[in-house]
């Protein structure tokens, strides 16, 4: 249970309202949970949080709620972790589960592009700012900069996310390696749910099962969760189709929170409100269970001159990543002349103002509505 007052009550409204407002995919979310844990709240130092960040991607599931569920345990240990992960995911896990109802009632989803077209410019701001301020502490020197430089250029070119990250800490481990044997070289290197109107047992227990498999051992991006959802509940179970896949990842797409709350989604079109929140636990139940275990060595990994070169590695890759994921939003998202002024307001209030991220984000809300309503075509 949640503790009612406290360093656990504080870190479960931190994100409970985090989770409520987190638009943009994990990208976003790292660069909102920054804005708040550390330079709002100076709950860790920049250090600290990109070390925490790289440390999520060693393991598999959902790295943006990783690093929620991380961030928790060192505010509050235990009951920490356990709000933050949470109150992270409570949000979307709500609201996907209402436009699932809608979604079985209607055949549709409402639409959200009004909103969309405000929040994504200002979210964009938010990582945008995040990176300038990791930049420094991720990349200390040259050669973690050409380590970076290097990565950012593989993920542009079409290289997977993990194999970038494996390679960077490879070639850090590899670099302190080489120094270690040439000390000179130091000096360089510092509506389906009618099948199911009634679920028995052993469905229930099939869903929850699956769920909890594609959450124990899924790396990468939401690419590599629709090829996992694809082979199983298309293909292997034929539980939903091609079509309601898609429409479910959209929706994992559209709304706040975590990406993985697609599962949420589609658990609902299999059996209802029941297997809505069984998809929910299975697949996001591994993210506690690897974090709880990585809290134990995590504090360990900078102890060491070789697993903190690693960590360098990771660091700077991590940070590559992050900056070719926005590249690519923003090249996509950021296409007419309102997009670029609330891109430029939210940057210019980050730099001369500490105000809660939520303002961004509504502030964008608002002004996509209104163009939205006034007739204003995005291009």
């Amino acid at each position: 249970m949640l503790p009612p007052t406290g360093k656990g009550r504080e870190v479960a409204l931190v994100f409970l309202r985090l989770g409520t407002i987190a638009f943009g995919g994990p990208v976003a979310h790292v660069a909102m949970m920054r804005e708040e844990v550390v330079r709002r709240r100076g709950w860790v130092s920049d250090e600290r949080f990109v070390d925490l960040m790289s440390a999520t991607n060693l393991i598999p599931g959902p790295n943006s709620t990783e690093l929620a569920i991380h961030l928790g345990w060192d505010r509050a240990r235990w009951r920490g972790l356990l709000a933050a992960g949470v109150c992270f995911i409570l949000p979307a896990a709500v609201v996907v589960t209402a436009l699932a109802w809608l979604y079985v009632e209607h055949g549709e989803t409402p639409g959200a592009e009004w909103v969309l077209h405000g929040v994504v410019p200002a979210v964009l701001a938010i990582v945008a700012w995040a990176l300038v301020g990791l930049l420094p502490v991720a990349v200390r020197n040259r050669w973690l900069g050409l380590l970076a430089a290097g990565a950012l250029t593989a993920y542009l070119l079409g290289v997977n996310e993990l194999a970038v990250l494996v390679a960077g800490a490879g070639v850090a481990a590899a670099a302190h390696v080489f120094a270690r044997r040439r000390p000179g070289a130091g000096a360089l290197l510092t509506p389906l749910a009618v099948l199911f109107p009634d679920p028995t047992a052993a469905q229930l227990a099939q869903l929850f099962l699956t769920f909890l498999k594609i959450g124990s051992v899924l790396y990468g991006s939401g690419y590599v969760l629709l090829a996992f959802l694809e082979g199983d509940l298309v293909g292997r179970l034929g539980w939903v189709t091609q079509q309601q896949l898609v429409d479910a990842v959209s929706i994992g797409q559209v709304t706040p929170g975590p990406v993985f709350t697609t599962a949420t989604f589609l658990g609902y079109l299999v059996a209802g409100l029941p297997g809505a929140f069984l998809a929910t636990v299975g697949i996001f139940l591994p993210s506690f269970v690897f974090v709880g275990l990585l809290t134990r060595i995590t504090s360990r990994l900078r102890s060491s001159a070789w697993t903190a070169a690693v960590l360098d590695g990771l660091n700077a890759a991590s940070l590559a990543l992050m900056a070719g994921v926005s590249w690519q939003l923003a090249r996509a998202s950021v296409t007419d002349v309102w997009g670029v002024a609330i891109f430029a307001v939210t940057l210019v209030l980050l730099w001369r103002t500490r105000l809660n991220s939520a303002w961004y984000v509504a502030g964008g809300a608002v002004v996509g509505i209104g163009l939205g309503l006034s007739g204003f075509q995005w291009t």
